[in-house]
């Protein structure tokens, strides 16, 4: 999974996120501390943390939902992120699903556009929360 998205989404790559974990109920996704992408206080920039939490999310939905690519597509429709300590050092982001995996697709099936959330823990090593988002995401039928 973290090879496929780090083929698909440049800002995988540029960050050099580190997957650690990727099932359909949660994904683990790591960010080094990387002087390179340090904010003016020298923790994580908050766009950084931003594309973690959001790369988690996707990966999630890639693995609840990838026996459906063929038929639609994941789009993520909205997302909220609150920063709730400083950050520092590197952090890791955890995802879960906020939606029951068949419930979506049957909605999918039933020719609705499903909408679902995804929640998103960011964490220091000493497993303080730093932040906390939530991207809703969609699956819309192809054509």
């Amino acid at each position: 999974m973290g090879e496929m998205l780090a083929a698909a989404v440049p800002m995988v790559r540029t960050l050099n996120l580190e997957f650690l974990e990727v099932t359909s109920e949660r994904a683990v996704l790591r960010l080094p501390d990387q002087p390179d992408f340090h904010n003016h206080i020298g923790g994580p920039h908050a766009g950084a943390m931003f594309t973690l939490a959001e790369s988690a999310s996707g990966a999630i939905v890639l693995k609840a939902f990838g026996d459906q690519l063929s038929r639609a597509v994941p789009l993520a429709v909205r997302a909220e992120i609150g920063y709730k300590k400083v950050a520092k050092g590197p952090v890791t982001a955890t995802a879960t699903l906020g939606r029951p995996v068949d419930e979506v697709v049957a909605e999918l099936d039933a020719g609705g556009r499903p909408e679902f959330p995804v929640s998103i823990a960011i964490q220091r090593e000493d497993e303080a929360v730093t932040g906390e988002m939530t991207v809703v995401w969609t699956l819309r039928l192809n054509g």
